[in-house]
């Protein structure tokens, strides 16, 4: 390749805030020893991005924001080994990939494989093996073939993801999504399978808002329903405070709470006494814990690409800004306007 550039183009945070906290500017291109250094084609945009730069999840500023991305390797450490060579198509979670080159750990680095675009493979990254360990190892030995599982938020994001996956280990799945999501489809049902559900609950829009309003329909009655009073063995939450009780209530005996994201703000802290009428677990689980390895990473990413591929999952790529456009993006996201993937493009 060409001669790398000291300097390029990123997206930073001084000070954590809103949406004013995010800084295009110009920064030194990273040089981290012993590290890949990947120029980047695009920068997913997670929710996770939201809490780092309002410091709900803190990290020493300053800092460049974003943790997942994908280009080609610009260059490798001298002296090394790995099956990687400059020019290879990569995709990874580390921070720093909201800018035009980021550092990463070799072992963080995912090939991509032949017939899978750039943005879909960067796609399957951080929402597509979140929702993997999600609907395969998570609930592990409590839910079975055949279980309801309740997964909000099937209309966009992680939980589009989640709920297709779900119906591929054989679970019904009971989804949640707001009223504009389901707009573009001819009906309800047709929403609902497109979506991956069997059963599929609309809730009205927050005012003036792209969002679900939660209280719009009485999803813990109309679980009861569905499920003949039984409830269901795992409820996979990424909404937060305003649903954490609701999931809770859908519980079969013996079910587990997955909260595993603050889409409407933190959990609050709650007594155990409330897993009591259901002999209830709950976990709080994160994607780093569930590729530990790069073994497991690859597993994962592998049998996400591998369903891509054969046409069992259904990829969205909703919107694409410019990097210059981060404030745009988050509250794009922020907003609940988003129908899948976001991308940033440097």
């Amino acid at each position: 390749m060409a001669s790398l550039p000291s300097i390029m183009k990123g997206v930073a945070v001084e000070k954590t805030g809103g949406l004013e906290a995010l800084e295009y500017k110009d920064l030194p291109v990273p040089i981290s020893p012993g590290q890949a250094l990947i120029q980047n084609e695009y920068a997913g945009l997670n929710f996770i991005d939201t809490y780092h730069r309002g410091g709900l999840y803190p990290r020493q500023c300053p800092f460049i924001l974003g943790q997942e991305g994908g280009g080609i390797i610009a260059s490798l450490p001298d002296g090394d080994a790995s099956e990687f060579k400059v020019g290879d198509r990569v995709v990874y979670g580390s921070f720093g990939s909201y800018a035009e080159f980021t550092s990463v750990p070799i072992d963080k680095l995912v090939p991509v494989p032949d017939g899978i675009d750039m943005q879909t493979a960067i796609a399957c990254m951080t929402q597509g093996l979140t929702a993997h360990y999600l609907s395969s190892s998570v609930g592990a030995g409590v839910a079975k073939e055949g279980d309801y599982v309740l997964v909000y938020g099937v209309g966009s994001g992680t939980g589009q993801w989640t709920a297709q996956m779900c119906k591929l280990r054989g679970y019904k799945v009971i989804g949640t999504t707001s009223k504009c999501k389901t707009e573009i489809f001819a009906s309800k049902e047709d929403a609902a399978a497109a979506f991956g559900c069997k059963s599929l609950l609309v809730l009205d829009n927050v005012a003036g808002k792209s969002y679900a309003d939660y209280t719009s329909v009485d999803i813990a009655a109309e679980v009861s329903n569905i499920t003949d009073g039984k409830g269901c063995k795992l409820v996979i939450d990424g909404i937060g405070k305003a649903t954490y009780e609701i999931s809770l209530q859908c519980l079969a005996k013996r079910g587990l709470f997955v909260s595993f994201g603050n889409a409407s703000g933190a959990v609050p802290a709650f007594p155990l006494l409330k897993l009591l009428p259901q002999s209830a677990y709950v976990t709080r689980p994160k994607l780093n814990d569930y590729v530990a390895t790069r073994e497991e990473l690859l597993e994962r990413a592998n049998e996400v690409f591998g369903w891509v591929k054969e046409g069992k999952l259904k990829i969205t790529i909703d919107k694409v800004f410019g990097l210059d456009e981060a404030a745009k993006g988050h509250a794009y996201l922020e907003d609940g306007k988003s129908r899948g993937k976001i991308l940033f493009q440097p």
